[in-house]
């Protein structure tokens, strides 16, 4: 995760805007009953921001109470009419922000996050095989979605853990499902695009996605010639369904970005997976003297 992704997981990373404040922190009237219903006047204020807090962040503030902005301390305080510097003697018995805490979740049906691990599992499956969405994007999403159903967040570890894990599972089914339906023979023909052959310097990947530099008639037939090597490997008759399109694009994105080697490199179970360049595909590029070649 980014510095400001952990920085702001389950804390007050900044001020709360006055929209912020309006929708998370304001008290409807079950909770202002349940918030002037204590004794002492810290606790009174201490519940109130309690209460916005995990609304807003998914998380009670039961530890470090100076984290918590001032605006939201003179917001809820107003509210349940308590002078702000209350806020300081809330910090003086421990026990009574858990007890908040536990009221609250009670109360108000929030959750740990062991009962909707399996769902966020599901969530995070699907996005993984129907987008390119990096660990980061979808840790961002799965955040929103505890904060949304009401599920306490856990520990970081723990969604940082999750979201490895079933990207690694999903991206293996990914290459399982294209490795099963690629012919012996297109696989043989795509293993070799890796090797460098005798007496040059590249590999044949590297040959056959390298655009034209020059535009002349003499250049455009070779280019075709090129195309119909590509085409000739057969990779554009493997069945892809149900593989997304973004997937397939974001594969293509990274084999003419990588290096032949690390291509090869690539490794599933016990055997290998490889860049396989589906089909050669020829767009002009702003005018047509000018081509480029997506292997994908």
């Amino acid at each position: 995760m980014s510095d400001e992704q952990v920085a702001r997981y389950g804390r007050f990373a900044a001020e709360p805007s006055p929209g912020e404040l309006e929708l998370f922190f304001r008290l409807d009237e079950r909770a202002l009953t349940r918030a002037r219903s204590k004794r002492a006047p810290a606790n009174r204020l201490g519940w109130a921001v309690q209460w916005g807090a995990v609304r807003m962040l998914g998380a009670f503030v039961t530890e470090d109470l100076s984290a918590v902005p001032e605006v939201v301390v003179r917001f809820a305080a107003e509210q349940v009419e308590v002078d702000p510097a209350e806020f300081g003697a809330y910090a003086d018995r421990r026990q009574s922000r858990y007890e908040h805490a536990w009221e609250i979740r009670d109360a108000y049906g929030y959750t740990e996050f062991e009962s909707a691990e399996e769902q966020l599992r599901a969530l995070w499956a699907r996005r993984v095989w129907a987008s390119t969405e990096g660990p980061r994007a979808l840790f961002d999403r799965a955040v929103v979605w505890l904060v949304e159903h009401r599920v306490l967040l856990p520990g970081i570890t723990t969604p940082t853990r999750l979201v490895a894990e079933v990207r690694r599972v999903e991206n293996a089914r990914l290459y399982g499902l294209l490795a099963e339906r690629t012919p012996a023979g297109t696989a043989a023909a795509l293993r070799g695009l890796l090797e460098v052959p005798e007496g040059r310097r590249v590999s044949e990947l590297e040959r056959l996605r390298t655009s034209p530099v020059k535009a002349s008639g003499r250049v455009l037939v070779r280019e075709l010639d090129r195309v119909s090597e590509i085409a000739g490997l057969g990779a554009g008759r493997v069945d892809i369904e149900p593989v997304p399109a973004v997937k397939l694009a974001g594969l293509a994105r990274y084999g003419m970005a990588s290096k032949a080697r690390r291509c090869g490199s690539w490794s599933l179970g016990g055997g290998r997976r490889r860049c396989w360049p589906r089909s050669g595909i020829w767009r002009p590029r702003r005018s047509m003297t000018r081509w480029m070649c997506w292997i994908c």
